[in-house]
């Protein structure tokens, strides 16, 4: 299986770390928030990941070359003349790269020690999602899951077909999702362990000073 890390975003709130730095280059704990997604597919049998470039793009391609010194081969949709496109965009441009079989997406600004597996099977749905508790600053959630609120962690499964009506665009993942949850094209699952969306400096801040 293959995986996407989405890359791509300005990350307004992070300024002005991010004025020179995308954000998935900024450090958690000694080490670049990208590098822990890349080490723990690579340990998980992803056999290529996909990474999209936008804001400063080019520094994560400097920083990452062709994945080599990872051990995995690393391939880029480059989206730095295009503009972001945001989520459900950024998934549709990459899907040459992707194929025609499942893939892992995962947002390239959380910190988390989800188990990404490469074996996973959507059987007769289009997409699985990764939830989390609602963290304050999302405290009403996202999606609705056995009768509570719980937060996309930017975690998910999906097969090409989920974005056969997507245009190659600027566009937002969650309409795509909420349509297919609708049509009972998605499941779920609630992660219940370390998990967080590295949004602010002040939440950088507090996942570096945590213990």
């Amino acid at each position: 299986m293959k995986a996407m890390i989405l890359s791509a975003g300005r990350g307004e709130r992070m300024r002005p770390l991010t004025d020179t730095l995308p954000k998935p280059l900024l450090k958690v704990k000694g080490k670049e928030l990208i590098a822990y997604h890349i080490e723990k597919l690579t340990s998980s049998g992803f056999s290529e990941i996909i990474i999209n470039l936008g804001h400063l793009g080019f520094k994560i391609k400097d920083y990452l070359g062709d994945g080599s010194k990872f051990g995995i081969k690393i391939s880029y949709s480059d989206e730095q003349k295009d503009g972001a496109l945001e989520s459900a965009g950024g998934i549709k441009k990459a899907l040459p790269l992707l194929g025609d079989k499942p893939f892992l997406v995962v947002n390239g600004d959380v910190f988390t020690n989800y188990e990404f597996d490469a074996n996973f099977e959507l059987k007769d749905k289009l997409t699985h999602l990764i939830l989390v508790q609602n963290p304050p600053h999302n405290a009403s959630g996202d999606f609705l899951y056995k009768d509570s609120m719980y937060t996309f962690s930017g975690i998910g499964y999906y097969h090409p077909d989920f974005f056969k009506d997507v245009e190659l665009q600027k566009a937002p993942l969650a309409p795509f999702l909420r349509e297919a949850i609708v049509k009972e094209q998605v499941s779920f699952e609630v992660f219940r362990n370390i998990w967080h969306d590295v949004g602010t400096p002040e939440r950088l801040k507090e996942i570096n000073d945590e213990n």
